[in-house]
């Protein structure tokens, strides 16, 4: 079983998936919805875009620009169930579970809370 800081560590090898970062406009974006509300955003596009078996416009489904989930379904390698069978080994053909479906929900978010955390202002001392 992989961890997540593995998981992220491989990630962050591939040129491709680690191009994609939270600019300002998500960055605000996922501010301004908060945590909670992000990750009912996060829940409603996986079930849409990733839980099904034969996921409408697969490859394509998921906009690479627009909001802050969408950033971290590229990111993690979770946009398409053809990238999710090459990173993940979920097979193609297959309606995830809820578990599945949750544990998908739990890394975007853990994406995004790096993101945010590598974006935010460091505390200046005071002379």
């Amino acid at each position: 079983m992989t961890t997540i800081s593995e998981a992220f560590a491989r990630l962050d090898r591939s040129p491709f998936r680690s191009r994609f970062r939270l600019k300002e406009k998500e960055l605000a974006q996922a501010r301004e919805l908060g945590a909670e509300k992000l990750r009912e955003h996060a829940a409603a596009f996986v079930r849409q875009k990733l839980a099904p078996a034969f996921p409408e416009n697969d490859g394509k489904q998921t906009p690479m620009r627009g909001h802050p989930v969408f950033l971290a379904m590229h990111g993690c390698a979770m946009c398409c169930r053809g990238c999710m069978k090459k990173w993940w080994h979920v097979p193609a053909g297959v309606e995830l579970s809820p578990l599945q479906q949750e544990r998908v929900v739990n890394f975007l978010m853990a994406w995004i809370e790096r993101q945010l955390s590598v974006s935010a202002p460091q505390d200046r001392p005071r002379n």
